[in-house]
Protein backbone atom coordinates (compact mmCIF):
# COMPACT_ATOMS: atom_id res chain seq x y z
CA UNK A 1 0.00 0.00 0.00
CA UNK A 2 1.08 3.71 -0.67
CA UNK A 3 0.28 6.91 1.21
CA UNK A 4 1.95 9.74 -0.35
CA UNK A 5 1.13 13.39 -1.10
CA UNK A 6 3.19 15.82 -3.28
CA UNK A 7 2.10 19.45 -2.77
CA UNK A 8 3.31 22.41 -4.13
CA UNK A 9 2.36 25.37 -2.51
CA UNK A 10 2.83 28.36 -0.62
CA UNK A 11 2.70 28.79 3.27
CA UNK A 12 -0.46 30.60 4.72
CA UNK A 13 1.03 31.81 7.96
CA UNK A 14 4.44 31.83 9.46
CA UNK A 15 5.09 28.07 10.85
CA UNK A 16 4.17 27.50 14.84
CA UNK A 17 7.17 25.21 16.52
CA UNK A 18 6.67 23.38 19.89
CA UNK A 19 9.05 21.02 21.61
CA UNK A 20 7.67 17.71 22.53
CA UNK A 21 10.73 16.85 24.30
CA UNK A 22 13.35 19.26 24.98
CA UNK A 23 15.14 18.56 21.67
CA UNK A 24 12.06 16.79 19.39
CA UNK A 25 10.48 20.02 18.10
CA UNK A 26 7.48 20.49 15.43
CA UNK A 27 6.30 22.55 13.28
CA UNK A 28 2.85 23.20 12.11
CA UNK A 29 1.25 25.48 9.59
CA UNK A 30 -1.16 26.11 6.86
CA UNK A 31 0.11 25.47 2.60
CA UNK A 32 -2.46 27.01 -0.04
CA UNK A 33 -2.50 24.93 -3.62
CA UNK A 34 -4.21 26.36 -6.67
CA UNK A 35 -5.57 24.93 -9.40
CA UNK A 36 -6.84 27.47 -12.79
CA UNK A 37 -9.11 26.39 -15.48
CA UNK A 38 -11.41 28.22 -17.69
CA UNK A 39 -15.06 27.60 -17.45
CA UNK A 40 -17.54 27.04 -20.44
CA UNK A 41 -17.87 30.70 -20.69
CA UNK A 42 -13.60 31.20 -20.86
CA UNK A 43 -13.59 33.43 -17.79
CA UNK A 44 -10.44 31.89 -15.85
CA UNK A 45 -11.49 29.91 -12.85
CA UNK A 46 -8.94 29.31 -9.51
CA UNK A 47 -9.97 27.39 -7.05
CA UNK A 48 -7.47 27.37 -3.64
CA UNK A 49 -7.33 24.10 -1.52
CA UNK A 50 -5.78 25.01 2.29
CA UNK A 51 -3.47 21.72 3.74
CA UNK A 52 -2.31 21.38 7.29
CA UNK A 53 1.34 20.10 7.38
CA UNK A 54 3.09 18.57 9.97
CA UNK A 55 7.01 18.74 10.36
CA UNK A 56 8.97 16.97 12.55
CA UNK A 57 12.51 16.64 13.98
CA UNK A 58 15.48 18.19 12.09
CA UNK A 59 13.24 19.38 8.74
CA UNK A 60 10.81 20.81 11.63
CA UNK A 61 14.37 23.36 12.89
CA UNK A 62 14.64 24.42 8.76
CA UNK A 63 11.38 25.49 8.82
CA UNK A 64 11.53 26.87 12.03
CA UNK A 65 14.68 29.12 10.86
CA UNK A 66 13.55 29.74 6.70
CA UNK A 67 9.95 29.20 6.41
CA UNK A 68 7.71 32.42 6.39
CA UNK A 69 4.26 33.28 5.68
CA UNK A 70 4.28 33.63 1.48
CA UNK A 71 7.26 31.17 0.73
CA UNK A 72 6.86 28.78 -2.14
CA UNK A 73 7.70 25.17 -1.40
CA UNK A 74 7.63 21.59 -2.53
CA UNK A 75 6.37 18.79 0.31
CA UNK A 76 6.04 15.10 0.22
CA UNK A 77 4.45 13.15 2.92
CA UNK A 78 1.96 11.53 3.72
CA UNK A 79 -2.13 12.15 4.77
CA UNK A 80 -2.89 11.48 8.30
CA UNK A 81 -6.12 11.78 9.99
CA UNK A 82 -6.83 12.28 13.42
CA UNK A 83 -9.24 13.49 16.01
CA UNK A 84 -10.23 14.27 19.67
CA UNK A 85 -13.13 15.72 22.12
CA UNK A 86 -14.11 18.92 23.04
CA UNK A 87 -16.94 19.83 24.84
CA UNK A 88 -18.23 16.16 24.07
CA UNK A 89 -17.94 16.71 20.08
CA UNK A 90 -15.50 14.45 18.14
CA UNK A 91 -13.28 16.74 16.06
CA UNK A 92 -11.57 15.31 13.06
CA UNK A 93 -8.32 16.98 11.68
CA UNK A 94 -6.82 15.90 8.36
CA UNK A 95 -2.99 16.81 8.00
CA UNK A 96 -0.16 15.94 6.25
CA UNK A 97 3.06 14.75 7.87
CA UNK A 98 6.38 15.92 5.93
CA UNK A 99 9.12 13.74 5.15
CA UNK A 100 10.45 15.90 2.48
CA UNK A 101 10.85 19.40 1.69
CA UNK A 102 11.89 21.86 -0.73
CA UNK A 103 12.15 26.06 -0.78
CA UNK A 104 11.27 26.70 -4.52
CA UNK A 105 11.23 30.78 -3.63
CA UNK A 106 14.17 32.47 -5.68
CA UNK A 107 16.97 34.04 -4.02
CA UNK A 108 15.44 37.67 -4.41
CA UNK A 109 11.82 36.28 -3.18
CA UNK A 110 13.37 35.46 -0.09
CA UNK A 111 15.49 38.39 0.66
CA UNK A 112 11.84 40.21 0.30
CA UNK A 113 10.19 37.83 2.96
CA UNK A 114 13.07 37.93 5.58
CA UNK A 115 14.37 34.61 5.26
CA UNK A 116 17.90 36.37 5.19
CA UNK A 117 19.79 38.48 7.57
CA UNK A 118 20.61 41.17 4.76
CA UNK A 119 21.65 40.72 0.95
CA UNK A 120 25.43 41.39 2.04
CA UNK A 121 25.41 38.41 5.01
CA UNK A 122 24.08 35.72 2.75
CA UNK A 123 22.84 32.75 5.07
CA UNK A 124 24.71 29.66 5.06
CA UNK A 125 22.88 26.47 2.69
CA UNK A 126 20.35 24.60 4.06
CA UNK A 127 21.65 20.79 3.74
CA UNK A 128 18.31 18.49 4.02
CA UNK A 129 20.64 15.05 4.43
CA UNK A 130 21.00 14.77 7.31
CA UNK A 131 17.46 14.54 8.90
CA UNK A 132 15.85 11.40 11.06
CA UNK A 133 13.92 8.58 10.00
CA UNK A 134 10.57 9.43 10.54
CA UNK A 135 8.83 6.08 10.23
CA UNK A 136 8.16 6.46 14.49
CA UNK A 137 6.58 9.11 13.98
CA UNK A 138 3.12 6.83 15.14
CA UNK A 139 4.09 6.78 18.06
CA UNK A 140 4.23 10.00 19.27
CA UNK A 141 1.07 11.57 21.45
CA UNK A 142 -0.63 14.18 18.00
Amino acid sequence: MVNKVILIGNVGRDPEVKYVKEDVPVARFSLATSESYKNKNGEKVTNTEWHNIVVWRGLAKVVESYVKKGSKLYIEGKLTHRQYEQDGQTKYFTEIVCRDLTMLDSKSDAQTQGNQTSASTPEPPVDLSNTENFDDIDDLPF
